[in-house]
């Protein structure tokens, strides 16, 4: 829809123009939406079933509202599609500072022109993107931020009494006036400030020091905070929480395949590094799997939560450690490797809070050991669970149950001769399938697994399923200092006293 044309107030009766409050206007449009079956929250993943319906129901009722949930939950993403259930252009009275509604303004400003120009009032088009505000709080926000002040010096250059309504300087919230309005990370704001804003959740009132104003504020609000802020940092006063009508919990995708589409709509990769590098499903799904085995490690702070940003950093920097290896060996396309996974160990550390335990065994002791899990968790996707060929016990034996024949015993016999297997990080594409290779029987348990797979892909599953026997402790597996992994038999692992912390076995 383009700008109206219409100028004046009398034309705007003329076309005969209704205002709306604006939460009946979110409304109206979003009974539309709802009839013609159409999406609003765009890019709003895993929330189908779960939190898009509660605030379905809550904008229906036109309440104002709270989203509860830990970090990286899409709460303030969700605030600003609500942009799109606003009427796309809405008049005011020109220059007015609070949006002012022709037929209705509230400040001496519109009402002067109003008395003094009438249907010749000057009308401006406001669009909905204008209509937004949003305010991070932080303890430093004042009651001035947020509703306004005394401005001594307009107060003297147009000669005015502190008294007069004219001097005031208003705030963000009467400018957010007609439209909606968030505050993220509402505990972090002072009890003093959230106090402040009892009235104007409540009547449509605000206070400015002394004096005495009543604007009926016309505002969506939308609240955003994190239930670790309650113990942390502060806490939401309980009368202004009653005021809120609504409070929506938001969660973590439920679902693998619902993590993997937020990665890869949020993930910020360059075109040409989509051209150079290749991301495997399996790649992609390991990515997921770490950040799963984070929320439930004994080491992460689970009340601080693991954002879905841990993800999408994982695999932006697992494309550049491709992407950089392919450019040292001036190749023009490469495959992800597992290798390339000791890229994404700075992407966990920094998105992860550590317990007292975690905090013992350190940042990047965690991160290789989620790497692990994730890994021994994955690996069941892809191949049959070692743990099933073992010995049956000596009743099972006596009752005739059969040991069933061990697909991995080639490659763990290859380890247990004394064998060892060095993958570099920046091994070339000749160098590692050539190591992958001499591995006696791990290409020919590879093909009888996936006989039709391609052989770039047969070969990462080759590396992934060394990984594998490793986590199981089948054979032994340490991180090097050049960058890299050296495979070894599991009894020559245990002796090893150099071995790093991740390579423990992992039950």
């Amino acid at each position: 829809m383009e700008k109206p044309e219409i100028k004046t107030l009398g034309a705007l009766r003329a076309s005969g123009y209704q205002p709306k409050g604006v939460k009946v206007e979110v409304r109206d449009n979003l009974v539309q939406s709802i009839r013609k079956h159409q999406g609003i929250f765009q890019g709003i993943i895993g929330y189908e079933d779960s939190v898009i319906p509660d605030l379905e129901h809550a904008l229906l009722s036109r309440h104002n509202i709270l989203f509860l949930g830990l970090r990286g939950q899409a709460k303030t993403r969700m605030a600003r599609e609500m942009v799109s259930l606003l009427d796309e252009w809405i008049p005011i009275i020109a220059g007015s500072e609070i949006n002012d509604d022709p037929y209705r303004p509230i400040s001496h400003f519109a009402k002067n022109i109003l008395t003094e120009q009438g249907e010749q009032t000057p009308i401006e088009w406001l669009h909905r993107s204008d209509r937004y505000a949003e305010k991070l709080a932080t303890p430093d926000v004042s009651v001035s931020d947020l509703i306004g002040d005394v401005d001594p010096i307009k107060a003297a250059n147009q000669r005015l009494s502190f008294a007069d309504e004219r001097a005031l300087h208003f705030g963000i919230i009467p400018r957010s006036h007609r439209g909606i309005f968030v505050i993220n990370e509402l505990p972090d704001l002072q009890a003093r400030i959230q106090v402040s804003l009892f009235n104007i959740l409540q009547e449509g009132d605000i206070q400015i020091r002394g004096f005495k104003l009543r604007l009926p504020l016309d505002i969506l609000f939308v609240f955003t905070a994190n239930p670790e802020d309650y113990t942390n940092r502060g806490s939401i006063v309980t009368p202004l929480k009653d005021r809120i009508e609504s409070q929506i919990i938001t969660h973590y995708p439920k679902t693998i395949e619902a993590s993997l589409a937020i990665t890869h709509q949020e993930a910020h990769v360059l075109p040409e590094q989509r051209a150079r590098v290749e991301v495997p499903e399996l790649c992609k799904l390991l990515l997921e799997q770490i950040a799963l085995e984070a929320r439930k490690s004994e080491y992460v702070d689970q009340k601080s939560g693991v954002s879905a940003r841990l993800t999408i950093a994982a695999f932006e920097n697992l494309v550049s450690t491709a992407e950089c290896r392919s450019l040292k060996q001036d190749v023009a396309t490469t495959q992800v490797r597992i290798a390339d996974f000791v890229g994404i160990i700075p992407a966990i550390t920094g998105k992860i809070e550590l317990v007292y335990e975690g905090e013992q065994e350190g940042p990047s002791n965690v991160a290789w050991r989620l790497l692990g899990l994730a890994i021994r968790s994955s690996f069941l996707r892809y191949f049959p669970d070692p743990q099933s060929f073992k010995k049956p016990s000596g009743k099972a034996t006596a009752a005739g149950a059969r040991v069933k024949p061990n697909p991995y015993q080639p490659i763990i016999k290859w380890f247990d001769q004394g064998h060892e297997l060095q993958i570099l990080q920046h091994e070339t594409e000749a160098g590692y399938k050539e190591k992958l290779l001499s591995v006696d029987g791990l290409y020919a348990v590879l093909k009888s697994f996936y006989p039709k797979q391609d052989e770039a892909s047969l070969f990462l599953y080759m590396e992934f399923l060394l990984h594998g026997l490793a986590e199981f402790s089948l054979i032994s597996k340490k991180h090097l200092d050049t960058g890299g992994y050296a495979f070894g038999d599991i009894l020559g692992g245990m002796l090893n006293m150099d071995f790093d912390s991740e390579d423990s076995d992992e039950e």
